[in-house]
């Protein structure tokens, strides 16, 4: 009987939050409209494998594997649903994952508060639903970080295989996962492990380096690719606290909760097992920080980078919450409301702990252990549900259009419309070409004035443009040309670094002047005629 209950707990903790977190992502998936990230995704995976091996060598290595994989996912059935669908799938096997994790280092209903909690935390949820690689990430990331404690404690070869190749997986799919490693460490060193441990984990840690050597050498060749991040200060380190822990109030439970997780940790199950703390604390803590403080130098810091060290969050609360069921219920006990059975088996109590034979008194909890246990279970559940109820805005939120920087199908339409068959176009700056590149349909009738070498072919994201005076020699036999404006060069006195973009500036200043304009978001699609009588200076193609 005992056995046919186990067996039913191991599955039902994973598979719940794996069902909610799936619901959730599939709540709204299909927005209508890709943003300039997905668009690149989008783009670079319907290329053949030699393309994309091209751009991986010449552009974009850090993003490779997801690439290859998108490449597959989408070669049946390419769209916007099935370009998101990986990441949905990846949240809701983290969700599951954090709820194993939970249950090994604690107790089942700690692994399904926290695999819940990480299913309906905002955060989550904005990534669940992009098509990038960042859910794929946290996913992978804390399979290794299951696969940890079985290593750790078990040992083998073959566990420490395992943990390496889920781990290289991770930073794979994504660089800076490479910063897992470093959480990990910390797990050990906080632990107390024995030096077979050690020899174990740095041998499966120096294979993930050496797997990972050629990425972060060619990597650093491509450095332009994050050249746009800033230095981050309090005010990101502030977001990124809020991002983990939740909005408004939620934040103060949320702390409260570790707080309590970390000042009075749960008996430990077994002997030798890695407390659930020394576990989560650092996942949490570490790669966030390190990526951090390396920014101060050179800015890599972006809040996405580390959506894997979000799991310690909910195991941290979730202990805590186990912790607070577990006082209330001895002071309940010691007050003389609750018999010592029942409240042992209600509080979680271990097998290796001792109790005290019960008194014989009218119990005053319900008369199955197994009931307790369940009922404190789905009261925690219920809190989860509320602490979602109150984020439900935000949720919503994320399903809009808005919720992200870009609207590149609203700009597509606007060009259907707007331009005729074979009319001219400029992208300026050049990599607006990406809006095309995701809506090629809309676009497939324009003549690309600037392009010189499509991005496929070119081995680059958004295709090589001729240089400045090829350029002034086609646009001069032009009368009108259409020219699609977005991102910074719609703001402000935009100076451009590139030097074609530099010359489709200067023509259209000196020779052409804008007749119509169509706004979509923060894009523009303007149509610019030829001045007459002589070229003259003429208003910029960002203002009004």
């Amino acid at each position: 009987m005992r056995s046919t209950r186990t067996a039913v707990l191991v599955l039902l903790v994973p598979l719940v939050p794996f069902a909610v977190m799936l619901a959730l992502g599939l709540w709204g998936l299909d927005r209508g409209t890709m943003w300039r990230d997905e668009s690149a995704t989008f783009q670079v995976a319907r290329r053949s494998l030699p393309e994309i091996a091209d751009l991986i060598t010449s552009v974009d290595a850090v993003h490779g594997l997801y690439y290859v994989l998108m490449h597959f996912v989408l070669a049946p059935f390419p769209s916007e649903v099935a370009l998101r669908l990986p990441s949905v799938l990846g949240a809701a096997g983290t969700a599951a994952l954090v709820a194993a994790t939970g249950a090994r280092l604690a107790r089942p209903r700690v692994g399904l508060w926290a695999g819940l909690a990480y299913a309906v935390t905002p955060f989550v949820g904005h990534y669940a639903q992009e098509g990038r690689s960042y859910a794929l990430v946290a996913c992978a990331a804390a399979l290794a970080t299951l696969l940890l404690p079985y290593a750790a404690e078990r040992g083998g070869t073959r566990r420490w295989a395992a943990y390496a190749a889920v781990a290289a997986c991770a930073a794979l799919l994504h660089m800076f996962a490479l910063l897992l490693l470093a959480a990990h460490a910390a797990t050990l060193l906080l632990s107390r492990v024995e030096r077979r441990v050690w020899r174990g984990w740095a041998a499966a840690a120096g294979a993930v380096c050496v797997v990972l050597a050629p990425l972060v050498v060619m990597s650093r060749g491509q450095s332009g690719q994050v050249g746009w991040l800033a230095k981050p200060d309090a005010v990101a380190a502030g977001q990124l606290v809020l991002a983990f822990t939740g909005p408004r109030t939620l934040v103060t439970v949320t702390l409260a909760l570790t707080a309590l997780a970390l000042l009075r940790p749960l008996p430990g199950k077994a002997p030798g097992r890695l407390p659930l703390a020394a576990v989560a604390l650092p996942l949490v803590l570490v790669p966030p920080v390190l990526l951090l403080a390396v920014s101060q130098w050179e800015p890599l810091y972006f809040d996405r980078y580390v959506l894997f060290s979000l799991a310690g969050v909910p195991l941290l609360a979730a202990a805590g919450a186990e912790r607070l069921v577990h006082d209330t219920v001895g002071a309940l006990r010691a007050a003389g409301m609750l018999g010592r059975g029942s409240a042992a088996e209600c509080a979680g109590r271990s097998a290796a702990e001792p109790v005290a034979a019960p008194r014989p008194r009218p119990r005053r909890w319900p008369r199955s252990p197994g009931l307790s246990r369940s009922v404190t279970a789905l009261v925690g559940a219920v809190a989860v549900a509320v602490a979602f109820w109150w984020q439900l805005s935000d949720h919503e939120r994320l399903r809009l259009t808005i919720s992200r920087a870009d609207d590149f199908a609203a700009i597509a339409r606007t060009a259907d419309r707007a331009m005729g068959p074979g009319e001219p176009v400029l992208y300026l700056p050049g990599f607006s070409r990406r809006t095309a590149l995701g809506y090629p349909r809309r676009f497939e009738d324009a003549r690309d004035v600037a392009l010189r070498e499509p991005a496929a072919r070119s081995g680059t994201l958004y295709g090589t443009e001729f240089d400045g005076a090829e350029l002034r020699r086609r646009l001069a036999c032009l009368d009108r040309v259409w020219v699609l404006i977005t991102s910074q060069a719609t703001r402000g006195a935009w100076q451009p670094d590139d030097p074609s973009d530099r010359a489709k500036l200067a023509v259209l200043r000196e020779e052409f002047t804008r007749r119509e304009t169509h706004r979509s978001g923060d894009a523009l699609l303007a149509l610019y005629v030829r001045m007459t009588p002589a070229p003259g200076p003429g208003p910029r193609p960002y203002a009004g």
